[in-house]
């Protein structure tokens, strides 16, 4: 069995499409077929169904897939730990954070971390609550920024970096657009911007309804919070976001008030997997950030 293969073989279960595989991995679909084919004869196993034009993973092309995103990831971070023992300062970190954090955080601690590390890299991925653990425990990324911090979970562990506050968010000229601060009932009859489904502000924001004495009408979802504050602006309704996710200057922009019944917070943590020691260099970067936030509580 190569090494090649199984590369192939991760590649077009993902993509479920051979000739997509194909192209992001700059090789012949012929090569590909090839691969994977060679690949079933020494295992004894059909690895894939065809299903329409695309390729579906059999039962044990499943079981198959799992092991060998493990080998992969593996063989990945020892080819990382020993560019890092060669030279720390040029190693890459692979963080993953959530939509809300892109607009002011994530850029605020990376240059603020690239001051004192200028040559090391950093690959990005952003996602949903569930895909970012999903993420971690498969080894596709290192450390996640993640709201809400998860309190018990038996392969990730972290810690709070910060606590934030929650704020309405009204069009502009609205009748409490001008209030220091309202209680959120005051809001219950008032039509909400949401994020969709799966997002983990959704039910931090549904949840503060409730506990308020209300169900939220929904008018529109979204999955960007520059989406739902601009919908916001251009009067399609209120929301609730929080304060990192309202840097933002534009002609266009919403009222935010304070919300003081009841008070609205999320946490936000990072998180790395549990069982296994982070790389060097995500090392670094943790002990960095547990120092950066420290800083600021202290402020």
């Amino acid at each position: 069995m190569e090494l090649r293969q199984l590369y192939y073989f991760v590649k077009v279960a993902r993509k479920e499409h051979v000739t997509q595989a194909a192209e992001e991995l700059h090789v012949a679909q012929s090569a590909v077929s090839r691969q994977i084919h060679q690949l079933e004869e020494e295992l004894g196993v059909k690895l894939f169904v065809q299903k329409g034009r695309n390729l579906q993973l059999t039962p044990v092309g499943s079981l198959f897939l799992k092991r060998a995103e493990v080998i992969l990831a593996d063989l990945e971070r020892a080819v990382i730990e020993i560019h890092e023992f060669l030279d720390p300062e040029k190693g890459e970190i692979r963080l993953g954070f959530p939509h809300s954090l892109g607009i002011s955080l994530i850029p605020q601690v990376v240059a603020s971390f690239r001051k004192l590390h200028p040559d090391v890299k950093f690959r990005f991925k952003q996602g949903m609550y569930p895909t970012l653990i999903r993420d971690l425990i498969k080894g596709d990324i290192d450390l996640a920024f993640i709201s809400p911090f998860p309190k018990e979970h038996e392969q990730v562990c972290g810690e709070v970096l910060l606590t934030e506050e929650l704020y309405a968010i009204l069009p502009p000229g609205h009748p409490l657009s001008g209030e220091h601060a309202i209680e959120l009932h005051q809001l219950q009859e008032e039509t909400f911007v949401l994020f969709s489904e799966g997002y983990s502000l959704r039910p931090i924001v549904w949840d503060a309804c409730l506990q308020a004495g209300f169900e939220p009408k929904i008018g529109f979802e979204g999955e960007e919070t520059d989406t739902i504050r601009g919908l916001v602006a251009a009067g399609m309704g209120v929301s609730v976001l929080p304060e990192l996710a309202l840097h933002h200057t534009g002609p266009l922009q919403p009222a935010k008030v304070r919300i003081i019944n009841p008070v609205v917070t999320r946490t936000i943590g990072l998180i790395h997997r549990s069982n296994e020691k982070l790389p060097l260099v995500a090392k670094v970067f943790h002990n960095f950030l547990l120092r950066y936030f420290h800083s600021e509580k202290e402020l």
